[in-house]
Formats: structure tokens, C-alpha cells, sequence
């Protein structure tokens, strides 16, 4: 079965892989270190929360909501100027890491915040 991979495919599959993980770790590292925070300012500021701020809370919340519904592909060209900004390039591993983060904050944040609503008030 293996025998039709040559040692440059094996070579290049293993430096792929490599690369994929890269962006996944850091983009899902950096997308926690901003949606956690983003998803506890959430909670905080809704109805019934201690720092409670209806229009802040809406402006956040309306934020977060247009990031997680503009496809990914639509986001990635969007945002080449301020990929080139951060990294230098538009093409490449840490070009890809950029619109990767990005994406993945808003949805952290709401998955603590929805988990945040969940704990008793007690």
C-alpha cells in the first residue's frame, strides 16, 4: 500500500502536517486567549449581569455575531491588509494564522459565554 509514496511526497505530507498544526495551535491559542475574556465581558455586561451595559453588550454581541456569520473564505480576503499589516505576507503559515485567529475568538466567546448563563445565580 505504501509503496507507491516516494521519500519527496512522505517529505512533503510530513512538512504539511507540520505546518497544519502550527496554525491550528496557535490560532486556537490565541482565539482562546482573546474569546475567553471576550466571553466573560459578555456575560458580565447582559441583563443581569454585574457590570450590566445593555449598549455595550449589544455593539460585542452584534461584533461577535458578524464575525461568526461572514464565511471564512469572504474573512481571509477581507482582511489581507491587516494580514500583511501583522505578518508581513498574505500567503503562507503564518499569514493563514491571522484570519484562522480571528475567526476562532468569536466563537469561544460564545461558547463561554452560553456556558457562563448556565451557572445558578447562588
Amino acid at each position: 500500500m505504501f509503496d507507491h509514496f516516494t521519500p519527496a511526497m512522505l517529505d512533503l505530507f510530513a512538512s504539511s502536517l507540520w505546518e497544519t498544526l502550527i496554525m491550528v495551535g496557535i490560532s486556537g491559542i490565541v482565539g482562546g486567549l482573546i474569546g475567553v475574556p471576550l466571553g466573560v465581558f459578555l456575560r458580565l455586561t447582559d441583563h443581569g449581569g454585574v457590570l450590566q451595559n445593555g449598549p455595550v453588550n449589544k455593539l460585542v454581541g452584534w461584533l461577535v455575531n458578524a464575525v461568526r456569520s461572514t464565511p471564512f473564505i469572504i474573512l481571509l480576503v477581507a482582511i489581507i491588509p491587516f494580514t500583511r499589516f501583522i505578518t508581513g505576507s498574505s500567503i503562507g503559515t503564518a499569514a493563514a494564522v491571522v484570519p484562522l485567529t480571528i475567526a476562532a475568538a468569536p466563537f469561544v466567546a460564545r461558547l463561554v459565554e452560553a456556558a457562563l448563563r448556565e451557572v445558578d445565580h447562588g
